[in-house]
């Protein structure tokens, strides 16, 4: 298996993802629907590892349409009691009990992109045009980003919003930071982030071929290396065989079963989008909210799809390596899920739902998921990371002994 630290040069793919205006995290799963299944893996000629992360760093593809299918499954808990509502529209409420206004802005939909499975129809004409569109039941949210505007708009709460880039703001249409649009829930964001983060910690090979959205791809696989504590098992990337766009990226858990985190396209069209599909004017009565995007919301962007997102946070063992990384933060609340003290119900919950875990740092417990999983001290602080309830264990130690 050959090993590849990205470079500078691979960021003038598609670019990978054509910057847009949108939060979310990208997701699908493998054969969730017919149409993404195979209907026949490709004879190709073949490609080593390295030459196809080249094609991918050379794809050149500022115009593209399509749908993508997303779904992510951490296999979180059902809470008793729980709602599956979402955090905006009709029937939202305050802190205080009474109706909140509808907020349309891309920060509130990034949590109902985490989660579940969603259709998004995509569109780019260049990095100053693209569309994105969230396909709901008798509803439809949409990021718009048409040059020094971003727009997002809920027809489901008819409530929209609305950004300007500042005059001359260098880079307007490229993703993250203040008046930028954030990147696009897409393969090939997806494929930029994980090539990105875990530099010469993969091994990457070339695994066959695949069919999807009707094109031919080459299969490219990273596997952690060196990382005993990650929960991550794979990175699988289909790469267009004729375009070198990524056009499906699935992230597979160590403890196998279905992929944790994978987005695909469905379809897709590598010609000029109709160019009144990046024109946005609020409806009539529309209530619309005026702000800009905030660095928090483009942070959300800069780790690996389905990877817990590190950046603002105090890694405790950065000699770890990429895969095995784990944050701290400060709850400030003494006594943690209960200081080992919680009884009854109460104490039933949290043995069903977290594990009792204790070292150098004191006693608390872990939650886990399939995927990302969190050391919650009696101390009030908390531990996260990709890495298995001894991963954090250790880390939590090494961070006591310092």
């Amino acid at each position: 298996m050959a090993q590849i630290r990205p470079n500078n040069s691979r960021r003038k793919a598609v670019r990978y993802g054509v910057p847009v205006a949108v939060a979310g995290v990208a997701a699908a799963t493998v054969g969730l629907v017919p149409a993404l299944a195979s209907s026949g893996d490709p004879d190709l000629p073949k490609i080593s590892a390295e030459e196809l992360v080249t094609k991918m760093a050379k794809a050149d593809v500022d115009h593209l349409s399509g749908t993508v299918r997303i779904s992510t499954d951490l296999g979180l808990p059902s809470l008793p009691g729980g709602s599956g509502g979402g955090v905006h529209g009709p029937g939202a409420q305050g802190e205080d009990g009474s109706s909140a206004a509808p907020d349309a802005s891309p920060a509130n939909k990034l949590a109902e992109l985490a989660s579940g499975e969603h259709t998004l129809r995509f569109a780019a004409d260049g990095p100053d045009k693209q569309r994105v569109s969230v396909l709901e039941d008798a509803a439809e949210y949409s990021v718009i980003h048409n040059g020094r505007d971003l727009w997002a708009y809920d027809s489901a709460a008819d409530a929209a919003w609305h950004s300007t880039a500042p005059e001359g703001a260098r880079g307007h249409g490229k993703s993250g930071g203040e008046g930028r649009a954030p990147a696009a829930p897409t393969p090939q964001e997806a494929a930029k982030r994980a090539l990105d983060a875990v530099g010469k910690s993969a091994s990457v090979s070339v695994d066959g071929t695949a069919k999807i959205a009707g094109r031919d791809a080459y299969q490219l696989v990273l596997r952690p290396k060196d990382a005993p504590d990650t929960t991550v098992g794979a990175i699988r990337i289909a790469v267009d065989a004729d375009k070198g766009v990524p056009l499906r990226f699935t992230l597979e858990p160590k403890q196998g079963g279905k992929p944790v985190v994978d987005v695909a396209y469905t379809k897709i069209d590598f010609g000029r989008p109709d160019a009144g599909g990046f024109d946005f004017t609020p409806p009539k009565g529309t209530k619309v909210t005026e702000g800009k995007p905030q660095a928090g919301e483009a942070r959300a962007h800069r780790s690996p799809a389905g990877l817990p997102d590190l950046s603002g946070l105090e890694v405790v063992n950065k000699s770890a390596g990429d895969w095995n990384k784990v944050a701290k933060f400060d709850t400030g609340m003494q006594g943690g899920l209960g200081d080992g003290k919680t009884s009854g119900e109460a104490g039933q919950l949290l043995d069903r739902f977290t594990d009792k875990a204790e070292g150098d740092f004191g006693t608390g417990r872990v939650f886990t998921t399939r995927l990302v999983n969190a050391l919650i001290t009696d101390d009030g602080e908390v531990y996260v990371g990709a890495v298995t309830k001894d991963g954090l264990v250790k880390a939590a130690d090494r961070d006591a002994r310092r």
